[in-house]
């Protein structure tokens, strides 16, 4: 198959699945051509069937804003007819999935048919799906795709809870390379926090408000109060001076050490024993899939698609939003004994493996080679 995947080129979730995705069919044999802004930052382009193709928007005096979608949409009707393509996979709706709905009309006057997949990561329906004025194109750009996924069950239901969405919606989930963890382990850049019998907290975001920060501070400290310990915070966004804030009036500051953005997540997360996501909501939890595959137990929220992802009691545990002495508790019973923290580790990498590229790639593969 050729297949055309569209997606953003950031560090965000669907960035990352996007280009595993596309890296993985090619390694099965398959053509994938990226389309978009610039290069993914997983994207190696000197692995073999994998192209990429920017999407340039020049300034124009009469936009006061970019074109983009418009861009996007002329250069997927150039790309698809240049190179053959088979089949397009657009991650979010909007603009991806529009764009892709208007270049397939432009290419069905030239006698081309192409199916559309679109993926659902989230932002599209969680927090664009409340502004109304979005809310017409969504529905349109999701109910004339060829085939719709979502990443969870949560996920599918809030797209049918804030759209008029009139087709099927199939769930398959984030997934993740453990070969990318197998042979991490403890290094020395753990020795740059904490010595080895002191426990190493983490957590990593883009420090938005939905990710609730704050409480990561307030969690740490309780924890702090009772067992010498550190915490890393991976990341960087609009809520960074507020949590820096906290760390001061909570007077856990020595022992919180802010790393920003990094391109050594899955070292960190080697080197760290448990990871805390006590987010508003989380479309998947893609970040705490992350840390499970590298044996760290997790402490989340039981919000959005979470609880599919880490299973309480199991790989970590889950709490209601907001209850920080909730997720103190549960952090003490994990690092306060060895015996619990190999076993929770272990669960951990085991709850991962579920969600391995293996399992879940095939299900994309099914999905192309339907609508073909």
């Amino acid at each position: 198959m050729k297949i055309g995947i569209v997606c953003y080129p950031t560090y965000g979730g669907s960035g990352v699945v996007a280009t595993e995705l596309g890296l993985e069919m090619a390694a099965l044999g398959h053509e994938v051509h990226f389309i978009t802004y610039s290069q993914p930052v997983r994207l190696d382009l000197s692995l073999p069937n994998v192209f990429f193709h920017e999407v340039v928007v020049s300034d124009y005096p009469l936009f006061d804003y970019s074109p983009y979608e418009l861009v996007l949409t002329s250069k997927l009707v150039s790309v698809i007819k240049e190179q053959a393509l088979d089949i397009l996979h657009v991650h979010y709706a909007i603009p991806h999935a529009s764009a892709a709905y208007m270049a397939k009309q432009i290419l069905k006057s030239d006698g081309i048919e192409l199916p559309i997949v679109c993926t659902l990561h989230g932002t599209d329906i969680t927090l664009l799906g409340k502004d109304s004025s979005f809310e017409p194109v969504i529905t349109f750009a999701i109910n004339k795709s060829d085939a719709v996924t979502a990443v969870s069950e949560s996920l599918k239901k809030d797209t049918f809870n804030h759209f008029a969405v009139n087709r099927r919606v199939d769930v398959i989930p984030n997934f993740i390379n453990l070969e990318r963890y197998k042979n991490l382990g403890r290094s020395e850049l753990r020795l740059q926090y904490a010595q080895d019998d002191i426990p190493l907290v983490v957590h990593v975001s883009n420090f938005r408000k939905v990710k609730r920060v704050q409480d990561v501070v307030k969690v740490f400290c309780g924890i702090r109060s009772k067992i010498e310990a550190r915490l890393l915070l991976v990341g960087d966004g609009p809520e960074r001076y507020n949590v820096e804030q906290l760390c001061r009036q909570q007077g856990c500051c020595a022992d919180i050490h802010f790393l920003g953005k990094s391109d050594r997540v899955e070292e960190i997360l080697s080197n760290s024993d448990l990871f805390l996501l006590p987010s508003e909501t989380e479309s998947f939890g893609l970040a705490a899939l992350e840390a499970m595959a590298a044996g760290v137990p997790v402490i989340s929220s039981n919000s959005g698609g979470l609880p599919e992802v880490n299973e309480h009691g199991y790989s970590g545990y889950l709490c209601n939003v907001g209850d920080v002495a909730g997720m103190t508790e549960h952090a003490l019973e994990v690092l306060s004994n060895p015996d619990t923290m190999r076993k929770f580790s272990e669960q951990a990498k085991a709850q991962a493996a579920r969600f391995s590229l293996h399992e879940i790639i095939p299900q994309y593969e099914a999905l192309y080679r339907s609508l073909l």
